[in-house]
């Protein structure tokens, strides 16, 4: 257990997040007012950035593959993440802050890449490369090699084969070591996993986009499919403040 999963929350903590949260979400007006308050409501209400922050979930670092990336959230937290600490105000009961040397994003909405390009396209990352979108069908989609890949709340779009075939995939394109962060609902948890399967419809439809079927698992069976690829799983709750049923799951080569 990481020690800073159950600690108090601080003053310093909370101002350094509200900060975060400016950081993060400002270059987003300049994708629009749906992209500024869409990300304001995401990275203010959804417990998962907070706690992958807090955890040192970011902390393989480097290369890093986030699949179904949205408008590009992920990267400008990561981004901004390293500059609040280069300026001396991380806070100081978190584990280190990541610093992402180069990132992919790939998603399937051209207007969520747009988003994402007007948003994040400019940063320039560690080592001088900048973010790269891939407006793609993650099923076809080439991985390019990583530290770290991210999927959140995107995988139960497609079938269970192509769930299968697609974590093969991130399983061969992590480096020795590499991590993946795999948010899926629990599907054994019969009431959340529908309250939350209601609100990605309402969510989806928001965006603009049509909500497709969903392939659903049960959390043990997500962390059978995950260890039968050589993954070491550890289960993070991470529904707190919501009716959900969601899990972080935390997989190490």
């Amino acid at each position: 257990m990481n020690p800073t999963e159950h600690a108090p929350r601080t003053r310093a903590d909370d101002r350094a997040w509200r900060r975060l949260l400016d950081d993060t979400t400002a270059p987003y007006r300049a994708a629009g007012r749906f992209a500024w308050h869409f990300a304001r409501g995401k990275l203010g209400r959804d417990p998962v950035f907070r706690g992958m922050l807090q955890r040192g979930d970011f902390r393989h670092g480097g290369r890093v593959v986030d699949i179904g990336c949205g408008q590009g959230l992920m990267v400008n937290l990561l981004h901004c993440s390293a500059a609040l600490a280069r300026e001396g105000h991380w806070p100081p009961g978190w584990p280190a802050a990541p610093v992402v040397t180069a990132y992919t994003g790939i998603e399937l909405m051209p207007r969520d890449v747009q988003r994402a390009q007007a948003a994040a396209g400019t940063l320039v990352l560690p080592g001088g490369e900048r973010p790269r979108f891939v407006c793609g069908d993650m099923r076809h989609t080439a991985l390019p090699p990583g530290d770290l890949v991210v999927i959140l709340d995107v995988l139960h779009y497609v079938d269970h084969a192509a769930q299968d075939a697609l974590l093969q995939r991130v399983r061969d394109a992590l480096r020795p070591n590499g991590r993946l962060l795999l948010r899926v609902g629990d599907m054994a948890d019969a009431r959340g996993f529908r309250v939350s399967q209601w609100v990605d419809l309402i969510v989806t439809w928001v965006r603009g986009h049509r909500a497709p079927p969903t392939y659903g698992r049960s959390l043990a069976q997500w962390q059978a499919a995950l260890q039968a690829l050589g993954f070491r799983v550890q289960a993070e709750p991470m529904s707190a403040g919501t009716p959900f049923a969601n899990v972080l799951l935390v997989a190490t080569l």
